[in-house]
């Protein structure tokens, strides 16, 4: 996985991120959608997520990784 540059952040749809409000946990690749759902559990563990932010952003990870390449 390689890393994102600000501008491919930038380019990318709201749709493409976890918590497309924030702009946060992008979900563009199969293997960023598997670290957004790693990063949002250990995020939730610390207290910095919510419940429901972590449910948000690991059911749209799963919509991307039922996705065929």
């Amino acid at each position: 996985m390689s890393h994102l540059t600000q501008e491919e952040r930038d380019s990318l749809p709201d749709s493409a991120f976890g918590l497309p409000e924030k702009r946060a946990y992008p979900i563009d690749t199969r293997a960023r959608a598997s670290n957004a759902k790693a990063r949002a559990t250990q995020e939730y563990e610390r207290g910095l997520l919510t419940a429901e932010e972590r449910d948000r952003i690991d059911k749209a990870a799963d919509r991307r990784l039922a996705q065929d390449d």
